[in-house]
């Protein structure tokens, strides 16, 4: 059967390839084909492969066209739909080259805006895999440098042309990348559990509640502060950082119902171990901490952000609530839970939340992630 599977695997490897083999549908075009075209006739060409969604050889036609026509009438367009066309090709890599390419040569070019939004795209599809539109994954748990990358580009779009057609779906993609990033430093923090690194792990906790406020990922960053301040015996600072909790998040699942985080029993395994079941209960296996609660708060996320386009009061964010100023973190930064007026909008910039008296920055709240390409 292994060997039968085998076959099956290079027989259809053979068909799907046999035409290259053959040459069958090889219409790259060569110089003696294109010998004598104007550069209207390789335009037109070019639009007609990009209408048929044949990127290969459209991007063949736009290499030639810039070779031959560096500097004519279509030379900055066509290499605008050379961003594209490598873009849906999935040659991410050639496309942000292009787009720096065009930015450098051409920075006070009318659709330069366009250039920086094809390679935010392309830096976010970097950080995808091939199974993704197969299998549920999770990106947060991938290196994060490509979502960095996109989150820059994206934010220098914004900020030089907030007027950009693409702004609007540049900022919906911003704030789900800035919520990946969030919940990649509480993987991380969870990970310096496992290896107890607490002072790590309160580090990063506390970045997150910093730098990412009003982000789902601000409850676990509260709760990791509390666990890991508490192992690392630095009581007050564990106990103001479960105030905060408690006061703006009192159905996170650490808190019991009088609000108070429960440190020790979630370490113990809710399943007994073979060495439990042997030793008649004396030996206990012990479990880091681990904090995800995306399927409560991101939740929550979504639902403000749908009961603020239906232009209903969205109430508090995220269950945000008015708590009282208490000194959190290492450094004993001040988190104040600001009131909320009835009625604001929780995607909309300058909406209050957790504020942080330091350098974190005020955010949005939601994963809502739209496509908008083409030229």
């Amino acid at each position: 059967m292994k060997n039968l599977s085998f076959m099956l695997l290079i027989l259809s490897l053979s068909l799907t390839s046999g035409c290259s083999w053959l040459g069958w549908g090889d219409d790259e075009p060569s110089e003696d084909e294109t010998a004598g075209f104007t550069e209207r006739d390789f335009y037109n060409k070019i639009q007609t492969s990009l209408n048929a969604k044949n990127w290969s050889v459209a991007i063949s036609n736009l290499q030639l066209l810039e070779s031959q026509f560096p500097f004519g009438k279509y030379a900055e367009q066509g290499q605008l739909e050379l961003i594209y066309a490598q873009y849906k090709s999935a040659d991410y890599e050639s496309s942000i080259g292009s787009a720096d390419r065009f930015v450098r040569l051409h920075p006070q070019h009318p659709n330069v805006d366009y250039a920086f939004y094809v390679k935010g795209l392309s830096e976010i599809s970097q950080t995808g895999g091939f199974f993704d539109s197969f299998m549920p994954t999770d990106n947060s748990m991938r290196d994060i440098g490509t979502a960095r990358g996109a989150f820059t580009t994206l934010s220098e779009l914004l900020s030089r042309f907030p007027e950009s057609p693409y702004a609007d779906d540049a900022r919906k993609r911003l704030i789900s990348l800035r919520n990946r990033l969030a919940r990649a430093e509480i993987h991380v923090a969870n990970y310096y559990f496992t290896r107890g690194a607490y002072l790590a792990a309160a580090t990063r906790g506390r970045y997150v509640v910093e730098n990412f406020q009003q982000s789902p990922a601000v409850p676990d960053g509260l709760a990791v502060m509390s666990q890991a301040y508490y192992m690392l015996e630095m009581q007050e600072l564990a106990d103001n950082s479960v105030k905060v909790l408690a006061a703006n998040y009192p159905e996170h699942p650490s808190l019991d119902q009088n609000g108070q985080f429960d440190f020790d029993q979630r370490l113990i395994g809710n399943q007994d171990s073979f060495l439990d079941k042997v030793s008649f209960g004396l030996i206990k296996r012990i479990k880091p901490p681990a904090f995800d609660t995306r399927s409560i708060y991101d939740k929550a996320a979504r639902e403000a952000d749908l009961n603020s386009d239906t232009g209903e009061a969205a109430g508090t964010i995220l269950g945000m609530k008015t708590a009282t100023a208490v000194a959190v973190g290492v450094i004993g930064v001040a988190v104040i839970a600001n009131e909320v007026k009835g009625g604001g909008s929780p995607a909309s910039e300058g909406s209050t939340g957790t504020t942080t008296t330091g350098t974190g920055t005020s955010g949005t709240t939601g994963t809502t992630s739209t496509s908008t390409t083409g030229t």
